[in-house]
């Protein structure tokens, strides 16, 4: 069994989680649908916030709930370009009303997006379209086994790919228990290992696939979020994928790049996120922003892989790349396009972290800001000088935020980051509108 020392205290599917004894304080009607809604679903699907939050409308960054309330989302990347948007709306609603059907006929929906997507990755050559992140890590998993005759993943330790079979068994962040095929690594921290090169992080991606080799296992791939989003969200250093990505490939393997939440320009930095890595990855999966809330996800191949698995493994999806969701995804390219939506990611995130940062100079319990384009990852601490996390704060600040309008959560492998991750339209006065509430609800802390 692969090692799980040090496992991570928490899951991203039960941070920040309502629970059963949440349930006396909230009105008669938000109980009552609690109620109805754990009946039918179980508790395997959880809610968010210690008051469950209940939208009915939506727009731009702002949820509206039943009572009149409106919340500014910082937090959804599946609205990628704001909720709602008219331009999407109205080519959803114009597919919808024209053709929707399964992929085993011809439409030009998935050909012509697919060949648009694709001139954003130079150096890929085939798409295969799912419904899922987690399908689309799952057939990734399964082309680089195929690929390179190994069986071998290696994740970082608070790593969240998907929930299936697959994508599941590389979580280790939902379940530490690992699978004998996945070796576990520590993500980069310079905040925590005072390491801002590689080498630390190279040093144990090289001893995992050595493993991986010592066990007969072999390496199938790397596969890593490039943000390292459910690690707490690390960017830095830049460069850091280079040399691990290349120890992987000499023992054999490929890299995958799980683009789920740093790509379509979040990063304000190119379209995807190993674009600030300066690394190609062999293949790239992608999903919840594609479609601005549809379902459609990708996994794409190197064109050296289109090459050798074009006819090796084959796939099929009845809905992965409907004419619906393909219309879908082809408005959200439109506006990221039209709307300037990478430069301005960079833009508002130097404004979000600059303001963030400024709090934190009054601030014993931040201990770190970081992050890229408009992916924040706050560090909550006990106090700055021991760098102790403190998950308990953490979610303390998370509900207090959801009290004064704010949406956001929190990662990592103590769950102490918070995870701030707006649509990529926010204007200038929503930033100082986060930054207002953040700063009331810290009181001085």
């Amino acid at each position: 069994m692969a090692d799980t020392t040090s496992a991570p205290t928490t899951s991203p599917l039960d941070v920040n989680r309502f629970t059963a004894a949440d349930a006396a304080g909230l009105p008669d009607d938000v109980r009552h649908l609690v109620a109805r809604r754990d009946a039918v679903l179980g508790d395997r699907t959880p809610l968010l916030y210690r008051r469950p939050i209940h939208p009915v409308s939506a727009k731009g960054l702002w949820l509206t709930d039943a009572d009149g309330t409106r919340f500014l989302d910082m937090y959804n990347n599946v609205a990628s370009v704001g909720h709602c948007h008219p331009a999407v709306v109205e080519a959803v609603a114009t597919q919808a009303a024209t053709l929707n059907t399964h992929t085993r006929y011809l439409h030009e929906g998935a050909i012509d997006y697919g060949q648009r997507l694709l001139r954003t990755m130079p150096g890929f050559g085939q798409i295969s379209f799912t419904c899922t992140g987690s399908e689309a890590n799952d057939l990734a998993v399964r082309l680089a086994r195929h690929a390179t005759g190994s069986r071998g993943v290696i994740v970082t330790r608070g790593a969240y790919h998907g929930g299936t079979a697959v994508s599941a068994s590389c979580s280790p962040s939902v379940d530490p228990d690992v699978p004998d095929w996945v070796r576990v690594v520590d993500a980069p921290d310079p905040y925590r290992t005072g390491d801002s090169t590689a080498a630390g992080f190279t040093a144990a991606v090289s001893e995992a696939a050595a493993d991986l080799q010592r066990t007969g296992t072999g390496v199938a791939a790397l596969l890593l979020d490039t943000v390292f989003s459910s690690d707490g969200v690390q960017p830095d250093p830049v460069g850091v994928l280079t040399e691990a990505v290349a120890a992987v490939r000499a023992a054999g393997g490929l890299f995958i790049a799980d683009e789920v939440q740093p790509g379509f320009g979040r990063m304000g930095h190119g379209m995807w996120g190993y674009e600030h890595h300066g690394v190609t990855p062999d293949i790239v999966t992608m999903g919840k922003p594609m479609a601005a809330g549809l379902p459609v996800a990708a996994t794409v191949l190197a064109t050296d892989l289109s090459e050798t698995l074009t006819n090796a493994v084959p796939y099929f999806n009845t809905f992965g790349g409907n004419p619906v969701s393909m219309a879908a995804a082809a408005a959200v390219l439109d506006v990221i396009e039209r709307e300037g939506l990478i430069d301005a990611a960079a833009t508002r995130g130097e404004q979000l972290r600059g303001l963030v940062r400024e709090i934190q100079q009054d601030s014993r319990i931040i201990g770190d800001v970081r992050g890229r384009g408009l992916f924040v990852g706050i560090e909550i601490v006990t106090d700055r000088g021991t760098k102790v996390p403190d998950r308990t704060r953490a979610v303390e600040l998370v509900d207090g935020l959801r009290e004064r309008g704010v949406l956001i959560s929190t990662a990592g492998h103590h769950g102490n980051v918070l995870k701030v991750r707006p649509p990529l339209p926010i204007t200038s006065d929503e930033i100082e509108f986060f930054a207002t509430r953040f700063a009331d609800t810290l009181g001085g802390a």
